[in-house]
């Protein structure tokens, strides 16, 4: 009995693993085209409506939203109220303790992510990139810091903006690849 279940085990396991390194070309494609699209629109804004004081546009976590809304559309972490949401609160509280704690690095970086977690995990928007948009706050260069609040609304909220829309054009191309995950939404936005 014991050695039947194991043999059952080793055969789900290794049908696991060689359905996660099958290679899909077209999924490939798609992570590619739309990510490469997300971000190039943020740069392009960057790069031709700001002006070089201005350029902080696009920020770090922005990067690693793309790898969950182009690469991985089904997980719950890339889902649109945890993307848009995620953010905006990780922002918030990322501004906020720089407010009132600026100089104290050992303490402000690690409560701004730690305390965006919580939020996250309250509001049921965890997104881990929102990790690092509250860390961006804290570590930031003079011109993020110097946004203040204004920091939540761009480029934090128009940047996860473009993201979204970008996602749920290049992740409804095809009849394979379905986002938002949740069909009520789907159906919202017209899919």
């Amino acid at each position: 009995m014991v050695k039947k279940k194991i043999k059952r085990s080793l055969r789900i396991s290794r049908y696991i693993i060689y359905k996660e390194t099958l290679v899909d070309y077209k999924e490939h494609f798609w992570s590619f085209l739309g990510a490469f699209v997300g971000i190039g629109l943020i740069a392009y804004i960057q790069s031709h409506w700001l002006t070089k004081d201005e350029n902080i546009f696009l920020i770090g976590s922005f990067g690693a939203s793309s790898v969950l809304l182009y690469g991985a559309i089904q997980s719950p972490l890339a889902q649109p109220r945890n993307l848009i949401v995620g953010h905006l609160i990780s922002a918030f509280i990322g501004v906020t303790i720089y407010k009132f704690l600026p100089e104290i690095i050992w303490i402000t970086a690690p409560l701004a992510v730690a305390l965006s977690i919580v939020a996250m995990q309250m509001t049921k928007s965890l997104h881990p990139p929102g990790g690092a948009t509250a860390l961006i706050a804290i570590m930031g260069s003079e011109k993020i810091k110097v946004l203040g609040y204004y920091y939540v609304l761009s480029p934090v909220l128009t940047g996860t903006l473009i993201l979204f829309v970008v996602a749920l054009v290049f992740n409804n191309i095809t009849k394979h690849r379905k986002y938002p995950a949740d069909k009520r939404l789907r159906a919202f936005f017209g899919k």
